[in-house]
């Protein structure tokens, strides 16, 4: 089901708590490339999903799609190969910040960072340019699947996004790995203590040491 339904602010409110790297222990898909990387230390901002696909120096249909945003949506912006025009800045942020936006992420560049930081907007992209896009209304689409940095997005998934980087989940997936993520981290936590305490030594937790010790027995190493 949407992130958009009943019981998506518990499974929303899971994630604030997850790192993306954390998920990245098991799950290989919906990773977006390290290209796309946040543009304020360390941030963290979870949504749903709403995408737009806009090309090259056209952003008509981004402006269109700011009006629409509810709160706790994260807008994905698919710039479809453009990587010369900003399609972002500084006013942009502003009106987003005013509906509530959780988060955005442009697969190309944006621009006005100081502004964008100033109004704490959590911002990834692929890096900034000072070459913006106007009004030509060229055409677009919202909230259809789009691709962004190599994952697909679709309306209603879960973001989620921090300084290592983005995360796409379905949202018929998101409650499962937030829960499994969560353990996961809770137990980490735990085995970090262990090891300031010093009942523990890194190399046994996966028996690294053993496979080592036994690789220079049979002269593997």
């Amino acid at each position: 089901k949407p992130l958009s339904d009943s019981g998506s602010k518990d499974v929303v409110e899971l994630f604030h708590s997850i790192e993306t790297a954390t998920i990245g222990h098991w799950r290989l898909f919906g990773f977006c490339h390290r290209g796309i990387r946040a543009m304020q230390t360390g941030v963290r901002a979870v949504g749903t999903a709403v995408t737009v696909a806009i090309p090259g120096a056209d952003s008509t249909l981004l402006h269109h799609a700011i009006d629409q945003l509810r709160p706790g949506d994260f807008l994905v912006v698919d710039r479809l190969g453009d990587d010369r025009h900003a399609c972002w800045g500084g006013g942009v942020s502003s009106a987003a910040m005013a509906r509530g936006i959780a988060g955005a992420v442009v697969d190309g560049p944006v621009t006005d960072i100081s502004e964008i930081n100033k109004l704490e907007l959590p911002m990834w992209a692929r890096g900034v340019s000072p070459i913006t896009t106007r009004i030509y209304d060229l055409g677009g689409r919202m909230n259809v699947p789009v691709n962004i940095g190599g994952a697909v997005v679709v309306p209603g998934d879960l973001i989620l996004a921090d300084e290592s980087g983005v995360l796409v989940i379905p949202a018929d997936e998101a409650e499962d790995e937030g829960k499994k993520a969560f353990e996961f981290q809770q137990r980490g936590l735990e085995t970090e203590r262990r090891l300031r305490a010093g009942e523990l030594m890194i190399g046994n937790l996966q028996n690294v040491n053993e496979m080592v010790l036994n690789g220079q027995k049979k002269g593997d190493c």
